[in-house]
């Protein structure tokens, strides 16, 4: 064998396709290995957390007389089958196009290592078993990394070896029957795939490959009486370790570990809800969507779900892309509670919430993503993600699963959230996808909600002065939705005959602030009223205002954005019909079905069908619910796993993308298969399982308004209704300078604590019968020393202002 491999440090680094086709893990503390499988090949395999993949991929080639070279993730037709529904233990069947062999494989993680085990058999279909070569070639790409590995072919218990590792993580390739021939080298210079394509066999056995993206290499031998092998690939902390797990899971046998790992599955699908229904393409779409929630759980950090096992465009995306999807999205994550609890999963999702409350920031608010030990990832704000873990606090309390005592333990999570919401909402951060900054519906009903939610419980702990201020807060942010947020292009609405429609979101407005010198200056503020050129902006999110409970279904309003969205976001595909997240998203694939790299076009999300389908429901149209649940359904991968995205142009067989079938985006998406179980339990039920109760009956029955418009340093109106009060509230004490008649007769209003983090004044502009300007200052009692600058909020008639509808 020669020593080193020629061609450091290899081609830059990619990982792989992210249209997965099975996901699986054991189930168990003692094996922390997730595996994903998708082109009938082993790819990324995670060890020793669920946010660390450590492979690319591991398959076979295929090769024989007179140059015969074959690749079983390109050049076969593959089947891929589930031991029972919900169980995720794969049995693959690879049959090479030209009809020359079939490789038959069962992949399984070992319920008591950290290993994944694969039994394989090679049949010839054509000649004799002695006329092909069949050889393994592992990617190891070790803690989210393809640069800076490096693999060697070593020994353990007199038996080789194929090793690698990065970033102090190892992990070891074993086989039950001997290797022919062994290598490891650089990623297309000297490693194996190259030299197969080449040459056929592994010509030159490389011992060793050092720091650069390598792989590994080992040819298998089969012969007439030896058809069939067992591999473990074994992780661990050092190569022994890694060694040693692999080894064991062979001496203990593929079998005893497959059973193993079926009975851990079995245990725990048993105790969930019967809400399966008929299979669809032999496929238990419920089953799988349970064991997709499952399969992305965490085995160290109990609570903690990633949001896709894939990277999405992944054979495009190299080590610049660490997180992929697997990070943990504390929005996703309270839409995964939901649905175990919709499953009957009570457990998991009081562990959810116990995650959220460890990894809660000291200023009250989550991170944008993060990594499982709490580490943020991207550096964004969004409230709705913010308010999430309220509602979940409440709607496990609501459902019984949280007593007093419980309850008590998440109580300082919630206040701290609440606080947060209220000093930096209503809406000043990223929507829901991550992307401007504004004020969007969605972010609204999340958060009004969610201080709904938060003033119940705060009023369990006796707090009303804390509660009142809430629901007081929520109630002048309600009524003002429509104010910031529906709007709509003139021409565009007559087209459609509405009289406008809800935004995506609305870009901050200005607000007027009076100098000490009594010079006007402009500063970024609250808007008053929708503003262009967001308001031709559209988004099937505004439908969360009924989801949460703020508006009902028949809202002139709603109705009005409904038939906007259908008529530019719709998109009629083979399986029903899709939504676009928003007119002009460009995170998808390009036209001509390039990956996405920073621009591209979106695709249809199925996701979106399923949160229409709840809107149908709580409209009272089940039969339309039950369609779009179909075309939901309908979307999934052949496995039955729900994609982000949908290919919506023309069919491309050489990029692999064809008419409403799952696109190069993240497959499985966890918060669709969510979507997907929290709608089954919606039907049932017949109503909307996560629908919060407090907004239904305090704003669709009781229309309850507010006297009330909030000034804050972050939240600075230019002018208010005449009958409405003002209220200043800041994060420190003051006391209120202020005057209505330009400084001739002055008042001083002390702040009273709001029973959170903050102090506010309501200042008696209610009883006001004309247009005035109010104009006020502060003065900071424990700094000791006055703002400096004025502040002016007008007072108007809004029937008689020009911009009223």
């Amino acid at each position: 064998m020669l020593d080193t491999a020629p061609g450091a440090p290899g081609i830059d680094a990619r990982w792989t396709s992210s249209a997965k086709n099975g996901i699986g893990t054991a189930l168990s503390k003692h094996s922390r290995v997730w595996f994903t499988l998708s082109h009938g090949v082993l790819n990324e395999i995670y060890y020793p957390r669920v946010d660390s993949a450590c492979t690319r991929d591991f398959g076979f080639v295929v090769t024989g007389q007179d140059g015969y070279f074959s690749e079983e993730k390109r050049d076969c037709v593959t089947q891929t089958k589930t031991s029972a529904p919900g169980i995720p233990a794969f049995s693959i069947t690879n049959t090479a196009r030209d009809g020359s062999y079939i490789i038959e494989k069962q992949i399984v993680s070992d319920p008591g290592r950290a290993s994944v085990l694969q039994h394989i058999r090679f049949t010839a279909l054509k000649g004799d078993i002695a006329d092909y070569t069949v050889t393994a070639l592992l990617a190891p790409h070790l803690v989210n990394a393809g640069q800076l590995n490096s693999a060697w072919i070593g020994e353990f218990e007199d038996r080789p070896v194929l090793f690698a590792t990065g970033r102090s993580r190892y992990l070891a390739l074993i086989c039950d029957i001997p290797w022919r021939a062994t290598s490891a080298g650089f990623v297309g210079v000297s490693d194996g795939w190259r030299q197969l394509k080449e040459r056929g066999r592994l010509a030159q056995q490389y011992q060793r490959a050092d720091d650069g993206n390598v792989a590994l290499a080992g040819e298998l031998d089969f012969t007439s009486d030896r058809q069939e092998a067992t591999l473990a690939i074994g992780f661990g902390q050092t190569e022994f370790e890694a060694a040693a797990a692999a080894a064991e899971s062979l001496k203990n046998g593929f079998e005893g570990a497959r059973q193993h790992y079926v009975a851990n599955w079995q245990a725990w699908q048993e105790k969930l809800l019967p809400l399966d229904r008929k299979d669809r393409n032999g496929v238990n779409t419920y089953r799988v969507s349970t064991a997709v929630l499952a399969s992305h759980r965490a085995a160290d950090r109990p609570g903690a779900v990633v949001a896709s096992l894939s990277i999405p465009w992944g054979f495009s995306k190299g080590d610049d892309d660490l997180g992929g999807y697997h990070l943990v999205w504390p929005r996703d994550l309270v839409e995964t509670a939901g649905g175990f609890l919709a499953a009957g999963d009570v457990y998991e999702a009081i562990a959810i919430l116990d995650y959220l409350r460890l990894v809660q920031q000291p200023s009250g608010r989550w991170p944008q993503n993060l990594w499982l030990d709490g580490k943020p990832y991207w550096p964004g704000i969004q409230m709705d993600e913010c308010a999430f873990p309220i509602l979940l606090t409440d709607m496990l309390h609501r459902s019984g699963h949280l007593d007093a005592k419980a309850l008590k333990r998440f109580m300082p999570m919630l206040r701290s959230a609440a606080n947060y919401i209220i000093t930096n909402g209503p809406a000043t951060c990223e929507d829901r996808w991550e992307e401007d900054a504004g004020y969007s519906p969605f972010t609204l009903a999340v958060e009004i909600s969610a201080l709904l939610a938060a003033a119940d419980l705060l009023s369990l702990e006796g707090d009303d002065v804390a509660s009142n201020h809430l629901r007081e807060t929520a109630d002048c942010w309600n009524e003002q939705i429509e104010t910031w947020t529906f709007a709509g292009d003139e021409n565009f609405c007559t087209s459609v005959g509405i009289s406008g429609h809800y935004v995506r979101i609305a870009p901050i407005g200005v607000t007027d602030e009076v100098s000490a010198s009594g010079k006007i200056e402009i500063r970024n503020q609250t808007p008053d009223r929708a503003l262009l050129p967001a308001a031709d902006v559209l988004s099937p999110d505004a439908l969360a205002l009924v989801r949460f409970g703020l508006r009902a279904a028949d809202d002139p309003h709603i109705l009005d954005t409904i038939k906007a969205i259908d008529h530019s976001l719709r998109a009629e595909l083979p399986q029903g019909p899709l939504w676009y997240r928003y007119t002009g998203d460009g995170y998808g694939e390009h036209e001509d079905g390039a990956p996405f790299d920073g621009t591209g076009q979106g695709r249809p999300w199925p996701l979106l069908a399923g949160e229409r389908a709840h809107y149908e429901l709580a409209a009272g149209r089940r039969e339309a619910a039950e369609a779009l649940l179909a075309t939901l359904e309908k979307s999934a991968g052949l496995g039955g796993l729900l994609p982000e995205q949908v290919w919506d142009g023309h069919d491309l067989p050489e990029k692999e993308l064809f008419l409403g079938r799952p696109s190069g985006s993240a497959m499985p998406l966890v918060w669709a298969h969510s979507e997907h179980i929290k709608l089954l339990r919606s039907l049932k039920d017949g109503t909307v399982f996560d629908m919060p109760p407090q907004g239904v009956e305090r704003y669709i029955k009781n229309k309850t308004g507010s006297g009330l418009r909030i000034w804050r340093f972050n939240n600075r109106l230019s002018s208010i209704p005449l009958g409405k009060t003002l209220r200043i509230e800041t994060e420190a004490k003051a006391l209120v300078h202020w005057s209505t008649d330009n400084w001739a007769t002055v008042s001083d209003a002390p702040m009273a604590p709001s029973g959170l983090s903050t102090y506010y004044v309501d200042l008696p502009l209610g009883h006001a019968t004309e247009e005035t300007t109010v104009v006020f200052t502060f003065y900071w009692p424990d700094a000791g020393h006055w703002e400096n600058t004025n502040f002016a909020v007008r007072v108007i008639n809004e029937s008689n202002a020009s911009n009223t509808r």
